[in-house]
C-alpha cells in the first residue's frame, strides 16, 4: 500500500499521475469547528433547521447541544481533502455512499484521511478521475463522516503512461437499516411549532414533487467566503487570473455550497426533515458563477420505516438545484442534444440524499 509523500514544490498538490490505486492520504490541519463558525455558515446560506440553531430544541430530543449543521461538517470535513486531492481539479464530478455517522457538536475537531479505490485517465490523455474513500473522526477517534468521491484532476506530464484503469463499485443507495440515528434521541417530544409546518414523515407521498419557492442570488464574495470557511483552496474557485484562459473563462463556485444552498432553499416545503443520514449520489451537473440565482425542487423517492423506531421515518429524496430558473419553470432535468440526453443547462445540482423526519 502506497503512503502519501510530500511534495517538494510548496502548494502544488497532487496531478493525477501522483495518484496511485490504494494510496492513503492523511490530510492535514484538523479544524476545531466553533460557535462563530456556525454563525457564519448561517449567514452565508440561510440555513434554518432548529437542530443547528436552537439549543433548547436540541435538548428537548435528548442531544448535549445543538448540532453542527451536517453539510457545515461535511464540507469542513471535505476541505481538508483538497490539498491534496482536488487542489489541481478541473472539476469535483460525484459523490456516493455519503454517511454522516454520529452527531458533530460546536468544540468538536474533525480530522481526515482518504485511500484511493479508483483511477481512469481520460481518452485526451491531459486529465483523468481519482476515487477517494474518505473518513472524518473527531477528537476521540470516532468516524461522524464517511464518503466517496470523484473527481477530474489536471495531469501535469502528459508522457507518462495512464495507470490501470480501476472503477469502484458503488451501492445505489445508502440501505435504510444502515443508517446511524443515535440510540439517545427521542423524537416523540419533537414539536412542529419549533418549524411552523404540521407536515411529518406520514404525509409525504413517493413521487411527490415539491417546488421550492424560493431563489437565492450569490455573489463573489458570498461563494468565495463559504469556501474560505470550509478551507478549499481548489484554485478553480479563488484565481481568476488562472480560470480566465480555461473554457469557463471565470471562477467556479464550489459545488459543495451549491448543495448548502439547495438545502436552505427546499426548507420551506421540507422544515421537519431534522437531519440529513446520508448522501446516496451526486452530481455537479452544470457549474455555477458568482451572480447566478440559485433554485431547487425536490422529488420524493422513497420514504421508509426505521427498524425499532416508531418515532422517526427516513425519506430518499432527489434534490435538483438550477440556476436563473425557477423550479416551476422546469419539468425535466435532462433535454436533447445531438441525439442524445444531455443534462439542461440550468441544471446545476442532482443529488438523491436520505433525511430523517419524525413521525406522528
Amino acid at each position: 500500500m502506497h503512503k502519501s509523500t510530500a511534495n517538494t514544490e510548496p502548494g502544488r498538490g497532487n496531478f493525477f499521475e501522483d495518484f496511485h490505486f490504494g494510496q492513503v492520504l492523511h490530510h492535514a490541519t484538523p479544524r476545531t469547528i466553533t460557535d462563530g463558525d456556525c454563525s457564519l455558515y448561517i449567514a452565508l446560506t440561510g440555513s434554518r433547521q432548529p437542530m443547528h440553531c436552537a439549543q433548547p430544541v436540541a435538548h428537548a430530543l435528548g442531544y448535549r447541544d445543538r448540532t453542527v449543521d451536517d453539510l457545515l461538517a461535511f464540507h469542513i470535513a471535505f476541505g481538508k481533502t483538497v490539498p491534496d486531492i482536488s487542489v489541481n481539479a478541473v472539476a469535483n464530478l460525484g459523490y456516493a455512499n455519503v454517511k454522516f455517522v454520529r452527531p458533530v457538536y460546536p468544540g468538536d475537531t474533525l480530522s481526515t484521511t482518504s485511500t484511493v479505490i479508483g483511477l481512469k485517465q481520460n481518452s485526451n490523455g491531459a486529465n483523468g478521475v481519482v476515487y477517494v474513500h474518505s473518513v472524518s473522526h473527531n477528537q476521540n477517534r470516532q468516524p461522524i463522516l464517511e464518503w466517496v468521491r470523484w473527481v477530474m484532476v489536471h495531469k501535469q506530464n502528459t508522457s507518462l503512461p495512464a495507470p490501470a484503469t480501476v472503477i469502484p463499485e458503488l451501492d445505489a443507495y445508502v440501505a435504510p437499516d444502515t443508517l446511524s440515528i443515535p440510540d439517545f434521541a427521542d423524537f416523540h417530544r419533537f414539536e412542529t411549532k419549533v418549524t411552523g409546518s404540521q407536515k411529518l414523515w406520514n404525509d409525504y407521498q413517493r413521487s411527490e414533487r415539491i417546488n421550492h419557492p424560493a431563489g437565492m442570488t450569490v455573489d463573489d464574495s458570498d461563494h468565495t467566503m463559504a469556501t474560505r470557511l470550509y478551507q478549499n483552496n481548489a484554485r478553480l474557485h479563488f484565481d481568476a487570473l488562472m480560470m480566465k484562459d480555461t473554457q469557463f473563462g471565470r471562477r467556479l463556485m464550489y459545488g459543495g455550497h451549491v448543495i448548502s444552498l439547495c438545502r436552505a432553499l427546499s426548507y420551506d416545503g421540507l422544515e421537519n426533515a431534522i437531519g440529513i443520514a446520508a448522501i446516496n449520489a451526486g452530481t455537479h451537473s452544470n457549474p455555477c458563477f458568482g451572480g447566478d440565482t440559485i433554485y431547487t425542487w425536490t422529488e420524493v423517492l422513497d420514504c421508509w420505516e426505521l427498524p425499532g423506531r416508531q418515532d422517526l421515518g427516513a425519506l430518499r429524496l432527489r434534490m435538483v438545484g438550477l440556476k436563473n430558473l425557477p423550479a416551476r419553470e422546469l419539468q425535466n432535468t435532462h433535454t436533447e442534444q445531438n441525439g442524445r440526453q444531455v443534462y439542461h443547462p440550468n441544471v446545476v445540482l442532482d443529488l438523491d440524499y436520505t433525511v430523517l423526519m419524525p413521525r406522528r
